[in-house]
C-alpha cells in the first residue's frame, strides 16, 4: 500500500482536487471585495465623501478601463445616485457579496464531503480485499475484532481529511492571505503587527500539538486494543464461565480502561492548555487594533472607514488561521492512524488478484491428479506437523486417511483445502501449483469440509446454498427511479473504485449444484439435508415458526384442511387421546384457564399484562361471570401450594419447568403476599393484590400441575364466559386476543399448533414425539413437506451460526460441501461434534451420494472411526507427521487382522 496518505489521496482524486482548486480560486474574488466594500459603504454614502452637496450623486456600478493606444473606456457610466440611493446599492451589493461567498463554501464543503466519502469508500474496500488475499497464517494471528475496527472506525478520519487535504490549505490561507493584504494595504503598520501575531501562531501552536499527536496514537492503540479484548471476552464466555475467571477478566478491563482514561485525560489537559494559549493570541490582536488603530485615527494617519475595515478583515482573519492550524494538526494525526493501518495490512506474501478474479463461466472439470509432493507444513510455532510427505489421489479415486489427532493426515487435508499453505513442497493438480490456479476453478471443482465451521449470520438455507455464490449470473431489470438509482450506483462505484457486481442478481450456480434452475434445485437440497440427518432438524425448526397467514394464504389453507386429516389419521390408528383439540363449547383440559377463558391466544404479552392489571374489563366480566371470587379462591390455593412445594428448591431446579403461572424468582414475593392477605375477605383485599392472587390462575393446566382445582361446574362457567371476553371485547382491547376458529389460520400461533389445533394430552409419555412423527408422515402424503421444509430453510441461525447446537452447523457444514458438484471432495473429521453412530451413519450415506449415479468423483476423507477404511479403494495412514504406510484397503484390512490377532 502507498506509505503516504496525501499521495495516496492525490493518485485517486487528482481531477477532482485540481477542479475544487480552481473553484476555491474563484472564490476568493468576491471574498476580497467583501472586505473593500464595508470601508466604500462608511466613507461614501455615511460619511459624504464624494458627495460635495445634499443633491451631488455618483456613478453606480461604471464599466470602464485604460488601453494602451486607446486610452480610457467607457463601456457603461454607471447610475447616478444620491447619498441614501448609494447606500442602499451598496447594501445590496454587499448582501449579494455574502451570499455569493456563502454559495461557495456551500459547493466547496458539500464536494469535498463527497470527495472525502468516495476515498473512504474506496480504502475500507480495499482493505477488505487485502483482507480476503491474507495468507492463511496470518490470520490466525490477529484479531478479527481489531480488524473489523481498523477499517470500520481508524479510517474514519481518512475520509474526512480527504476533501481537506489540498483544497483547506488552499481555501483557509487564501482567505488569511486575502484578509492580510487587505489589512496592509489599509495600515502597513496595522498588517505587520496581525502578521507578527499569525507567525507566532504559525510557530508555536503546531510545536505544541505534536504531544497530541503522541498521545493520540497511544489512546488509538489502547482502544484497538480493547474492542479486541472485548471481542474475545464475548466468544469465550463459556469457558470464562466453566472457570470461573470472570472476575479476572473484569480486572483486565478495568486495568485497560484506566490506562485508556489517563491517556484521554492527558490530552484533554494539553488539547486545552495549547486552545487556551491559541485563543489568547488571537484576542491579543484585536485589543492593538482597537488602540493602535485608534491612535492613528485620531492622528489623521488613518480614516474611520479603513479602520472599521481592518477590523472586520481582522475578525475573519483567525477563524482561517486557527482552522489551518487545526488542518495540520488533523493532517498529522491521519497520516499516523494511515501509518499504523498500512503497517498492520501490508502483509506478504499476499494472494495474487488474478487468482481471485471473477468468472461467470462454468469452471472447467480438473482431470489430473490432485497430490502433495515432498510436502511440510509448520504449524505456529516452526514445528513440523506434516513433513515430507508425498501423496497422489487420481480422479475417482477414494482414499482414507487415519492416524488420529496427531498424525499428521489432518494438516494434509488443510492443506489440500488451501487453510495452510506449505513450508516446503508443492499442493498440485495435474502439473500446476493448486495456489497458482485461479478460485474460480479450484475454488468450485474441490469441496472441503472440516468440524472447524463458521456461519454467516442469515438464514439456514443461505448458508447451505453459500458455495453456490461465486458470481451474479443475471442481468436484474431495474424500472423508474430503481434504474436511476442503479445508474448512480454503478457512477459511484467506479469513481471509488469499488466493483459494480449487482448484490440483486441471482448469484446461485445451478449448474454447480447439478440442477437447471430454482425449481429442481429444492430437490437437490432436500436429498443433501436427508444425506446428513439434517432434515428433521429442519422441519423442527420450521413447525416451530410463525408465519404471516395472508403473505401466504396458499399455505395457511392447506394447514388449516390438514386439521381434519389429523383427526382422521389419529381416529384410525386409535390415538385420538394423544392430542385434545379445541372446541368452540367443551373445555379443553390440556390447555390452560386462560387459553380456555379466552378461547383464543395473547397476541401481546405486554399489552395483556398492562390491560390485566389496569382494565376495568376484564374484572367487570369476571364478575359478571361469577368467576371472580373464585378465580381469587383459586389463585391462592396455587400460590399456598407453589410456595410449600417449591420454596426450599434451588431457582434452576427442574421442577420449575413444569410452572407456566410462577417463576422461581417470584416465590418469595408471593410468599409474603399471602402472609398480607390470609384470613381477610376478598372485599378487603387491595384489587393490586387481587390480581395478582387470580393471574395465578390464568397459566394453570390440571393435568400438568394436578392441584385438583377444576371441577366440571367451575369449567362450565369457564366455557360460558367466553362469549363475554368475545363480543364485549373494547375497542382498545382490539387486536390483543386471537380467538381459535376451527377454518381460520392463527397468525400468532406456531405452524404445529395451527396443525393440532389443540393440545397434546399428558396420557402418553412419548406423546410429543409420536405426534411429531405423525404430522411429518401427513405432511409427506399432502404433498406439504418442501413447502414447510422452506419456512425450516429461513430460520435465522444467529451470529456466527450461533443458534444451531455445534452437531447441526458440523451437518450444514458437510451439506454445504455435498451440494456442489466437485471433482474432489475432502473432508477433515467433518463431524466430530456427532456421536459415533450418527458419524458412521452419515458418512456411509454421503459416500454413497456422492458414488451414486454416473458422478465418480475423488474423495479424501480424515476417518475418526477407521472401520469406515472397508468403504475406500485406498487407506494412507499417517504417524507422527509422516506417511507410514499408502496401501489399497484389502492389504490395510489383512495388517489390522493381523495386529488384532498379534495383540
Amino acid at each position: 500500500m502507498e506509505p503516504r496518505l496525501s499521495r495516496y489521496i492525490w493518485t485517486h482524486t487528482r481531477k477532482q482536487q485540481l477542479w475544487i482548486l480552481l473553484v476555491v480560486a474563484l472564490s476568493m474574488v468576491p471574498y476580497f471585495l467583501s472586505f473593500d466594500l464595508p470601508k466604500q459603504i462608511v466613507n461614501g454614502p455615511i460619511q459624504g465623501a464624494g458627495f460635495d452637496g445634499p443633491e451631488a450623486t455618483q456613478p453606480f456600478l461604471p464599466i470602464s478601463f485604460d488601453l494602451p493606444f486607446f486610452g480610457e473606456v467607457n463601456l457603461f457610466s454607471g447610475f447616478d445616485l444620491g447619498r441614501e440611493g448609494m447606500l442602499l446599492a451598496l447594501s445590496l451589493v454587499f448582501l449579494l457579496l455574502v451570499i455569493i461567498n456563502g454559495l461557495f463554501k456551500f459547493y466547496i464543503n458539500t464536494y469535498k464531503g463527497r470527495l472525502g466519502e468516495r476515498l473512504l469508500r474506496r480504502i475500507r474496500f480495499e482493505l477488505v480485499d487485502r483482507v480476503l488475499r491474507f495468507p492463511p497464517g496470518y490470520l490466525k494471528r490477529v484479531k478479527p475484532a481489531e480488524i473489523s475496527t481498523m477499517i470500520k472506525d481508524e479510517v474514519e478520519p481518512m475520509g474526512g481529511f480527504t476533501g481537506d487535504a489540498f483544497v483547506q490549505p488552499a481555501l483557509l490561507g487564501g482567505q488569511a492571505l486575502t484578509a492580510l493584504i487587505f489589512i496592509l494595504l489599509q495600515s502597513f503598520w496595522l498588517g505587520i503587527i496581525a502578521a507578527s501575531i499569525v507567525a507566532v501562531q504559525a510557530v508555536i501552536i503546531p510545536r505544541m500539538r505534536r504531544r497530541l499527536l503522541v498521545l493520540g496514537r497511544e489512546r488509538q492503540l489502547t482502544a484497538r486494543e480493547l474492542s479486541g479484548r472485548v471481542s474475545e471476552i464475548v466468544d469465550g464466555i463459556g469457558t470464562i464461565r466453566a472457570h470461573d475467571t470472570s472476575n479476572f477478566e473484569r480486572a483486565d478491563i478495568a486495568a485497560r480502561l484506566g490506562r485508556i482514561f489517563k491517556i484521554r485525560y492527558d490530552l484533554y489537559q494539553w488539547k486545552f492548555l495549547v486552545k487556551f494559549l491559541n485563543n489568547f493570541l488571537a484576542q491579543v490582536t484585536p485589543f492593538l487594533f482597537y488602540s493602535i488603530g485608534g491612535y492613528f485615527a485620531l492622528q489623521g494617519r488613518l480614516d474611520i472607514g479603513q479602520l472599521v475595515a481592518v477590523i472586520g478583515a481582522y475578525k475573519d482573519l483567525p477563524g482561517p488561521l486557527k482552522e489551518l492550524i487545526d488542518w495540520d494538526q488533523a493532517r498529522q494525526d491521519v497520516q499516523v492512524k494511515y501509518a499504523q493501518v498500512v503497517e498492520q495490512f501490508s502483509v506478504e506474501p499476499l494472494i495474487d488478484p488474478k487468482v481471485q478474479a471473477i468468472s461467470v463461466d462454468p469452471a472447467t472439470p480438473l482431470t489430473g491428479a490432485l497430490a502433495a509432493v515432498n510436502l511440510s507444513v509448520a504449524d505456529d510455532g516452526g514445528s513440523k506437523v506434516v513433513e515430507h510427505v508425498s501423496l497422489q489421489i487420481q480422479p475417482g479415486e477414494t482414499v482414507a486417511i487415519t492416524g488420529g489427532t496427531s498424525g499428521g493426515g489432518e494438516a494434509l487435508a488443510e492443506a489440500f483445502g488451501r487453510l495452510t499453505w506449505p513450508a516446503t513442497g508443492r499442493i498440485v493438480i495435474g502439473d500446476a501449483d493448486i495456489h497458482d490456479l485461479p478460485e474460480s476453478v479450484v475454488g468450485r471443482r474441490i469441496s472441503y469440509a472440516s468440524s472447524d465451521v463458521f456461519a454467516f449470520q442469515g438464514s439456514l438455507g443461505d448458508n447451505l446454498l453459500y458455495g453456490l455464490k461465486h458470481a451474479p449470473l443475471t442481468e436484474v431489470v431495474y424500472e423508474g427511479d430503481r434504474e436511476v438509482h442503479r445508474r448512480w450506483e454503478l457512477v459511484e462505484a467506479k469513481l471509488a473504485g469499488n466493483p459494480h457486481y449487482d448484490l440483486n442478481s441471482d448469484w446461485i450456480d445451478y449448474q454447480a449444484a447439478g440442477a437447471t434452475g430454482p425449481d429442481d434445485l429444492f430437490a437437490k437440497i432436500r436429498a443433501v439435508l436427508d444425506v446428513v440427518l439434517l432434515s428433521n432438524d429442519v422441519l423442527a425448526l420450521a413447525v416451530r415458526s410463525t408465519i404471516d397467514p395472508t403473505e401466504h394464504e396458499a399455505f395457511a389453507g392447506e394447514i388449516v384442511a390438514m386439521r381434519s386429516a389429523l383427526r382422521q389419521r389419529l381416529e384410525t390408528e386409535k390415538l385420538s387421546d394423544l392430542v385434545v383439540f379445541f372446541e368452540p363449547g367443551s373445555y379443553n383440559v390440556e390447555a390452560t384457564v386462560g387459553e380456555n377463558l379466552l378461547f383464543g391466544t395473547v397476541t401481546d404479552s405486554n399489552r395483556w399484562e398492562t390491560a390485566l392489571e389496569n382494565h376495568p374489563f376484564f374484572k367487570t366480566v369476571l364478575k359478571r361471570a361469577g368467576l371472580h371470587e373464585t378465580f381469587y379462591e383459586m389463585g391462592l390455593e396455587i400460590a399456598e401450594n407453589v410456595v410449600e412445594l417449591f420454596r426450599d428448591l434451588p431457582p434452576d431446579h427442574p421442577f420449575f419447568q413444569q410452572l407456566t403461572f410462577m417463576t422461581a424468582e417470584e416465590i418469595p414475593a408471593y410468599e409474603a403476599l399471602l402472609q398480607k392477605v390470609r384470613g381477610k375477605p376478598l372485599e378487603e383485599v387491595s384489587e393490586d393484590d387481587a390480581i395478582r392472587i387470580i393471574r395465578l390462575c390464568f397459566g394453570y393446566i390440571e393435568p400438568r400441575h394436578r392441584f385438583g382445582l377444576l371441577t366440571d361446574e367451575l369449567m362450565q362457567k369457564i366455557v360460558e364466559a367466553r362469549r363475554e371476553f368475545s363480543d364485549g371485547l373494547p375497542a382498545d382491547l382490539v387486536g390483543i386476543i386471537e380467538h381459535y376458529q376451527p377454518d381460520r389460520y392463527m397468525a400468532s400461533a406456531t405452524i404445529l399448533d395451527n396443525v393440532l389445533f389443540g393440545r397434546i394430552g399428558h396420557k402418553h409419555t412419548d406423546g410429543s414425539e409420536r405426534i411429531r412423527a405423525i404430522v411429518r408422515d401427513l405432511f409427506e402424503s399432502l404433498g406439504l413437506y418442501n413447502k414447510v421444509l422452506v419456512f425450516g430453510l429461513d430460520f435465522d441461525v444467529g451470529a456466527g451460526g450461533k443458534r444451531l447446537t455445534s452437531g447441526q452447523r458440523q451437518k450444514l457444514n458437510l451439506a454445504r460441501a455435498l451440494i456442489r458438484v466437485s471433482d474432489f471432495y475432502v473432508f477433515n473429521q467433518p463431524l466430530l461434534a456427532l456421536d459415533q453412530r450418527t458419524q458412521d451413519q452419515i458418512t456411509r450415506k454421503a459416500f454413497a451420494f456422492l458414488r451414486d449415479g454416473e458422478r465418480k468423483p475423488a474423495i479424501l476423507w480424515v476417518l475418526a472411526n477407521q472401520d469406515l477404511a472397508e468403504l475406500f479403494d485406498r487407506v494412507a495412514h499417517f504417524e507422527n507427521g509422516r506417511l507410514a504406510r499408502d496401501e489399497p484397503v484389502e492389504t490395510h484390512a489383512r495388517d489390522s487382522d493381523y495386529k488384532e490377532l498379534a495383540s
